[in-house]
Formats: C-alpha cells, structure tokens, sequence
C-alpha cells in the first residue's frame, strides 16, 4: 500500500502504463497537456510536479486544441500512445467537448481529466458550477457523456482503482477506442487513501487482433470469387492495423483495384498499378467510375460515411453487394453487407489465403490502371494549371502540387477543413502510409495546427507540413507558441483567399450566392457584409506568435520559401494568396445537402431542381 493523493495516484498509474502491439511496446501516454485553474491546479498540477520527469507535462494554449494534439499524436502511433489532457473546471473542461467528439468519431484514443465540482458539495455553488434544480449529481463535465467511449465521475477516492482500469481497456481496444473522460472533483483530487501496490505497478496492454470467424470467411470469398468487377475500398482501420503489406499482397495475387477513403489514403502507393486514388464526393475519376460498375466492394476498416458514398449515389450497379472487414461490428454491417468482423491484417491475411489461384479478369485490372493513369494526366496539369485569374491569386491546386514536390517521400501533410482537404484527397501523391494526415472525420476547424504539432511529436524525424486557410487559422492558431515554446518544428503553408472558400462554393451551388462566407466589411449601402474586403495581416499575426514567417506572392516564390523552411529548425509559416474561384478537377460524384423546397430566388430554384435528380440516384444498399 503506499497513501497518495487521488491525483498523484493517478499520475503514478498512467506513466507505468505501457501499449503492447506484435511484440512492440511504447508508453501508453507520451505525457499530460495541460491548462490549470482552481479545478485541477492543487490536484493533477501538484502531482504533476511532484512525479518529476515521470509523466511529462506541456503547457498548452487552449483545451480543444489540445485534445486534437493528442488525437493526431494516436493516430500518427497507431493508436499505441497518446496524451492524457487535463483542465479545470467550467469553461475550461467544455472546451475539450469538441476535441472529444473528435477523437471518437475518428476512433482515437485520448484520455480527459477535466477538473469537477466538489463532490462534498459543502462550497457549493463553486465557481464555474452549473447548478441543476433537479440533481447536485449533474456538472457541466455530463456533456462529455454522448461524446465519450467511456465516462466516469470519481466521487472517493476508491472508485479511482476501477475507473482507472476501464479506462485504459476502452483506450487500448481497437474496436471501442475514443476520448474516455474521468472527471475529477477538485476536492477529491487532494483526498489521500491507501492504493494497492499492484495499481502502481507497471502494466501492458496488449491490442489484440481478433481473426474473422471461418464460415463467414468462406462466405465472403466466395462472393468475391463470382465478382466480374470488384472493387476494394481502403479506410483508416488498415492503416490502424499495420496491414498495408498484406494489402500490397493481397493486391498482388488478385489483382483488384483499390480506392481510398480519406483515413485510408496511403494505403497502397499512388502509383502502384491497381491504385485508383481517393473515393467519393472528393475522390478521383478513376475511382469513381469503377465505383460506378462494381458488383462486389470490399471495404477494408471504414465507417462508410456519406464522403466515402457520395451520399450512397456512388456504388450503382443493379445488386451491388459489400464485403465489409472491420474490427467494429457497428461498422461491419453497415450497408447489409458480408460481416467479417475482424482485425484488418489478420482478416486480409486470411481473405488472401481464402482467395488462392483467383485473379480478376485482365483486361477489368488493365482498364482499372488506364483510369488511374489518366487521372495522374488531370493531376499534372492541375499542378501546373495557370489561369487568368493569377492576380487574385495562385490556384490552390498548384500550391499542393508545390507542397508535395517539395515534401520528401515520408513527409506528412496534415489538413482537416475547408476545401484544402477534398483537393488534397483527390490530388496529393501519397508514398507512405504515414505521409497523409486529414482529420475529415469530424473535418474540424483549428484542427490543423495542433494537429500538426501533435504529429510532430509522434514522428520527429518527418517534415510536418500543415496546410490551413485562413478560417480555420482565424480560429485555432495559439498552439504556434507552444510548438515554438517545446522546440518543436512544423511547417505551416497558410493559404489566405479572403474567407471560408469551400462553404462560399457550397453556397453558390444551392443557390445562395456565396452569401456569409466571404471576409468583407459590413456594407452601409446595403446593410450586408458585400463590403470591402478586411484587411487582415495573418503573416502578421503567426510572427507575434514566435514563428518564423516567409512570404509567397507566386509557385516560385512559394517553392523558394518551402526549400528554405525545410532547412530551417524552427516553426516556419509559409503565407500564400490563393484564388477561391479556380475549382479543382471534378470527382465526378455528389454530396447530400438540403436546398430550400420553395424560394423567391432562382438560383435556389434551380438548385433545388438538381438536387431532386440526384436524390433519385440515392440507393439503400439493401
């Protein structure tokens, strides 16, 4: 027994944890991020400086930024390690809500330790405390419950060893595996009780790799076997899985076409000859157009969502049937498909096996790869598009293009808003299963830096490119500070076209004329924000940040200032002007957003019109 406080027990419990996958072990928890207030500062912030060196501490800028800094940190280790987060109470602890809901929906474990109100209730009402007419039991820190894989509130400390232990299951579980929040009262951080040794001691915990069940095993070969035009759709949980050479294999005995979801880019390389690129409402033509004719789809560690579907118009063949490998059941009988609920490597491994001596027919793998080269044509000369419009800016396209010239074969670019990510996920030459980092689960505004921080961290000897718009810097760029303040060096590629570019084209495409979406000045005539354009210096502002920043007027200049950023050791930010009216090249698929029924604009009319016709290519995949 040794007799600690609930927080320094807490402590002492998380840096003996230790992740086990094929025989590799890490510590589950890299360290612990971290704001303090009156919540948490005489609990976790005192056993935090009382453990030394044993659980390393970084002070961060802001809570949701934070949380997205661990969740790109687990999913740049395969979900072996992560941070633990912790804030006060109030304010502090529901900010970390839409990181939660971040981490969860991209199925990434992170761990929050948001201070709570006394559970004694003797102070009571507390700063900061919702108080709730109908139980003392509710705080703020409830919010946390829909958004989190598993929640609890240690009211004594002896609830500390089970909650403990629950959580690191649900974090170390590939099937259950999202933000698990421990809400801490602030008194009850500071209680002392004697813990078992046997908490403290150091503990592994394996992933495991659970194999699909044999009958259904057979039931999907079979099914692909009969399949005259099949079609693999790669999603994160392979990449999760460390399977990609087993789909290289698998690939290579069967000769199937493989698409990637945006998770799942990177599985195969862009150039290997059954690569079709990127699926969906942002995918490739290529892809799409098999998409368009498969008769079977295999879907390998995906949810499905309606990006990867294109609204479930995309896969249109008369019976079209899925195979759907995934360690989450939820996720596997999705689209009433074949269920192999299983790890991606050991599932493929045995699908493999299961599909001996079967190839797909020649000429359906060689139209497969004609497609694929022709859609690396459209990315040629959309890296090396040049429009009239250059004065208003270089196209966006040919800023990935530059970006992805420079970024050697394991760099990572990380993106997660606006219209950065479809263009990236459509266009961006990925040769590693590491080297793409678009958070589109939750495609959150402000992801992107901390983000990008977070992936440095996991992976140092990487160059981190991070490709934000204006928007989402506007929204979360404080964690510059802290990448400048721990010695950590991203490259920032700010691109400005004068406000949030994707929803102003989602905008005009159902009719509303780009209305709200662009940074102007509200206009006395009208009364609307058609004004002149704000005059905001964002370079300006990453500077008083403690970055280092270049300035880009054109693709010279840019390349110029990327080469100069990759020899540099410090956090550099790289601003460029880009053209919000130069599109990229179409995916040739659709995405389901209402227009209004009735209207006295034409423009909506008409988009309303467009939007019954192709809500009548919407399938149930029955």
């Amino acid at each position: 027994m040794m007799r600690l406080t609930v927080a320094q027990a807490l402590v002492r419990f998380l840096a003996s944890q230790w992740t086990e996958f094929d025989g590799v072990r890490r510590r589950t928890f890299a360290g612990c991020l971290g704001i303090f207030g009156h919540g948490n500062v005489a609990g976790i912030g005192q056993a935090l400086l009382e453990s030394g060196d044993a659980l390393r501490y970084v002070l961060v800028r802001n809570e949701q930024a934070m949380v997205h800094t661990a969740a790109a940190y687990a999913r740049m280790t395969d979900r072996m390690s992560t941070f633990a987060c912790t804030t006060s109470i109030g304010p502090g602890a529901t900010n970390m809500v839409t990181g939660a809901a971040l981490a969860t929906i991209n199925r990434l474990p992170v761990l929050l330790l948001p201070g709570d109100i006394f559970a004694s209730r003797v102070a009571n009402p507390v700063l900061q405390e919702l108080e709730d007419a109908r139980s003392y039991d509710v705080s703020v820190n409830d919010a946390f419950r829909p958004v989190s894989t598993y929640f609890d509130r240690i009211n004594r400390p002896e609830q500390l060893v089970p909650a403990a232990l629950a959580a690191m299951r649900v974090l170390t579980d590939p099937a259950e595996t999202g933000a698990v929040t421990l809400a801490l009262p602030q008194d009850v951080q500071a209680e002392a009780y004697d813990f078992p040794d046997e908490f403290l001691a150091e503990r592994s915990w394996r992933i495991r790799r659970p194999a699909p069940e044999p009958d259904v095993l057979a039931s999907a070969a079979e099914l692909i076997r009969g399949a005259r035009r099949p079609l693999l759709v790669a999603g994160g949980g392979l990449i999760y899985s460390r399977a990609t050479d087993v789909l290289w294999e698998f690939v290579e005995a069967t000769g199937i076409p493989v698409a990637e979801t945006q998770a799942g880019k990177g599985a195969l390389r862009y150039d290997h000859p059954a690569s079709v690129g990127a699926i969906g409402a942002t995918g490739t033509a290529a892809a799409n157009a098999l998409a368009a004719e498969a008769d079977v789809v295999i879907g390998i560690g995906t949810r499905w969502t309606d990006f990867t579907t294109a609204s479930r118009s995309l896969f249109a063949a008369d019976g079209v049937r899925f195979v759907n490998l995934n360690v989450t059941a939820f996720d596997a009988y999705k689209n009433a498909g074949v269920a192999l609920v299983a790890d991606a490597r050991a599932g493929l491994t045995a699908l493999t096996e299961a599909l001996a001596g079967w190839h797909v027919d020649r000429r359906y793998a060689d139209r497969a790869h004609e497609l694929a080269r022709a859609w690396q044509r459209t990315v040629d000369s959309a890296y090396a598009v040049r429009t009239e419009r250059s004065a208003q800016g270089v196209p966006q396209s040919h800023v990935i293009g530059v970006v992805n010239d420079v970024a050697g074969p394991r760099d990572v670019v990380v993106c997660a808003a606006g219209s950065m990510p479809g263009d990236l996920h459509k266009l961006w030459r990925t040769r590693d299963p590491k080297g793409y980092h678009v958070e589109y689960g939750y495609s959150c505004m402000g992801y992107e830096i901390a983000g990008g921080l977070g992936v440095k961290l996991a992976a140092p000897d990487r160059e981190v490119f991070v490709l934000v718009g204006d928007g989402s810097y506007l929204m979360m760029a404080q964690e510059l500070a802290t990448a400048v303040q721990e010695g950590v060096k991203i490259i920032v590629v700010l691109v400005e076209n004068g406000g949030f570019g994707s929803i102003g084209a989602l905008s005009e495409s159902v009719g509303n004329g780009r209305f709200g979406t662009q940074y102007r000045a509200r206009n006395p005539r009208t009364g609307q924000l058609d004004g002149e354009p704000l005059m905001i210096d964002l370079a300006a502002n990453a500077a008083s940040l403690g970055a280092d920043v270049l300035r880009a007027s054109d693709a010279d200049e840019l390349r110029s200032a990327l080469h100069k950023a990759v020899g540099s050791g410090r956090t550099t930010v790289v601003h460029i002007r880009t053209d919000p009216l130069v599109p990229a090249p179409s995916s040739q698929a659709w995405w389901d957003v209402p227009v209004a029924e009735v209207s006295a604009l034409e423009p909506t009319r008409s988009a309303r019109r467009a939007y019954e016709d192709a809500k009548r290519q919407q399938h149930p995949y029955l």
